[in-house]
């Protein structure tokens, strides 16, 4: 249920930053802004290599995607996401919010991560669990040897451009926030 239900998962990290008094300041938007960069830099290569395929929330995966950042880290879209969305609560100066964050984040994605894995290595078997033994869950590591494989740049960019429009209405909303005050 939590996998079928993975789009809601950001509402938290949006909504307390929101609501709870804190404002922008030019050095945790900085801050904030590069984490943002590099999460969905990070999140763009993965979508780039693997395809669309990934944002579905569909049991049908037709080849075990082991190259680009998938040999870095096994699950670089949630890295990506990540980043992102410690990245936006910094921007927001909710500070006191990063640790409950990182810790709703760990639990989310522990159990979507896990359910994902059971169905990867249903599917694949020894080629799952030997790339499983090979790449870190999370934090990434450089292959051991070099990773050939198809890039998707195009169509990445298509899937992505809904999430950079949330990103502006995002910022719009923490700018408001700056200028009028909580929105509470």
């Amino acid at each position: 249920m939590l996998f079928r239900n993975r789009g809601w998962l950001p509402v938290p990290f949006l909504l307390v930053p929101l609501l709870a008094p804190g404002g922008m300041a030019l050095r945790t938007t900085i801050i904030g802004a590069v984490l943002m960069l590099l999460g969905e830099a990070w999140r763009m290569w993965g979508v780039a290599t693997a395809g669309t395929v990934t944002r579905r929330r569909s049991r049908n995966v037709q080849k075990l995607v082991n190259h680009g950042p998938f040999a870095w880290s096994r699950n670089p879209l949630y890295v990506g996401n990540f980043l992102i969305w410690m990245g936006v609560i910094t921007i927001s100066g909710v500070l006191w919010f990063l640790p409950v964050a990182i810790l709703l984040f760990a639990l989310e994605y522990f159990y979507i991560v896990r359910y994902e894995e059971g169905v990867l290595e249903s599917i694949f078997g020894r080629e799952y669990l030997d790339y499983k033994a090979r790449v870190p869950r999370w934090i990434p590591r450089p292959p051991a040897t070099g990773s050939a494989g198809e890039f998707f740049w195009a169509e990445a960019w298509r899937s992505e451009i809904s999430t950079f429009l949330q990103y502006g209405v995002i910022l719009g909303l923490f700018i408001a926030k700056d200028r009028v005050g909580p929105l509470w």
